[in-house]
């Protein structure tokens, strides 16, 4: 396994790109997918030859038993029926797929996957039964790809240690932000919703995972204390069928999904992002917080120490672990100034285009 150099690359190379991300969840495959597509267009003439290839209609709502009527018929028949034909009409050199749809491919077609993290493996009570079953038998079928891209070299490690995938087979190529190019002046006008003068943020999916629970812990200790912490502003919504972590502690924002304007400059305008996740394949968040001079708050666990470097404050993943962090970076002015500038600098390495030049340079190597 090794990390990617960018090398140059063919333009006339013609790569099927899984694009069905984009339709099925807005979550982080989808912000990689997207990303992506946007780094190869960064390229100009220097990309491949990408060719979208999906199912381009959305299955965001969670109502049954639409939802399940869609997932059916992407998963069980235009994968191995329009798809299918699609790629034997593309004549392209390779298929990219970034999501675990199982594609009747033509023979011969090498294959390149992206992935993201063993979750399901590690955390299996934060998946349904049926997504534990297929992830399962999709990831038992791992080592039939040609090439994987792995987004951390924690992912790697995983790969290997979990799946035996050997390490000839992996290539690490990080993930990227382009939220500071995307809203370089950070207005809005009318789109920012009302927020406190001084507030933490959470980004997030809300399932167990992310550990919203452990803030809300430390939340009620720093009450208890007598001195609270400023509101915490919370911006991403919760899966259908998850539980809530019960009453929210006072002055807590709930704002939902929020656009990526919308969330750059929240990141602009909040005393840290914390993000006390307990797993992540990569901690997109981090990266994007630290591209937009907000300081971040989080723990080593994970992928996490790769996306922050040492520009993130880190803490034990305990409540009052996090609250001391919280009111050492809401007191000390030049210790924010010292994260912020080490979390441009760090940023800067992460980019969308340096993401698919380095993944053009593993689709080049088959």
């Amino acid at each position: 396994m090794k990390r990617v150099d960018a090398k140059p690359t063919n333009s006339a190379l013609r790569v099927a790109f899984d694009t069905n991300c984009l339709y099925t969840t807005r979550a982080g495959t989808a912000r990689y997918t997207q990303g992506l597509l946007d780094g190869f267009r960064a390229m100009g003439a220097a990309a491949p030859d990408i060719r979208p290839l999906a199912w381009p209609v959305g299955n965001f709502d969670y109502k049954q038993p639409l939802r399940a009527l869609k997932t059916a018929y992407r998963e069980l028949i235009w994968c191995r029926t329009s798809a299918a034909l699609a790629l034997r009409r593309m004549d392209c050199d390779l298929l990219h797929r970034t999501s675990r749809l199982d594609f009747d491919l033509p023979r011969g077609l090498p294959c390149v996957y992206t992935l993201y993290d063993l979750a399901v493996m590690r955390h299996p009570e934060r998946f349904r039964r049926w997504h534990r079953r297929a992830s399962l038998r999709f990831l038992g079928n791992l080592e039939n790809m040609d090439r994987i891209i792995c987004i951390s070299q924690f992912t790697a490690d995983e790969a290997m240690s979990l799946l035996s995938i050997p390490s000839h087979q992996l290539d690490v190529v990080y993930c990227g932000s382009h939220l500071a190019e995307r809203f370089p002046d950070g207005t809005l006008g009318d789109e920012l919703p009302t927020l406190p003068s001084e507030f933490f943020l959470f980004v997030g999916s809300l399932e167990p995972g992310k550990n919203l629970a452990l803030l809300k812990t430390a939340y009620q200790m720093a009450r208890q204390t007598g001195h609270p912490l400023p509101p915490l502003v919370i911006a991403g919504a919760r899966w259908a069928g998850v539980a809530s972590e019960g009453s929210p502690p006072a002055g807590w924002t709930y704002l939902g999904r929020v656009s990526d304007a919308v969330l750059a400059a929240l990141y602009r305008r909040a005393v840290a992002l914390v993000f006390p996740s307990k797993y992540e394949g990569f901690g997109l968040p981090v990266i994007e917080a630290m591209s937009l001079g907000c300081p971040v708050i989080c723990s080593r666990v994970a992928s996490l120490p790769e996306a922050g470097g040492e520009a993130a404050c880190y803490c034990a993943l305990e409540p009052g672990d996090y609250l001391q962090a919280m009111r050492r970076v809401l007191a000390d002015a030049s210790l924010r100034d010292a994260m912020k500038a080490g979390g441009f600098n760090h940023a800067g390495k992460f980019s969308w285009r340096r993401c698919a030049e380095e993944t053009s340079a593993v689709y080049q190597s088959l």
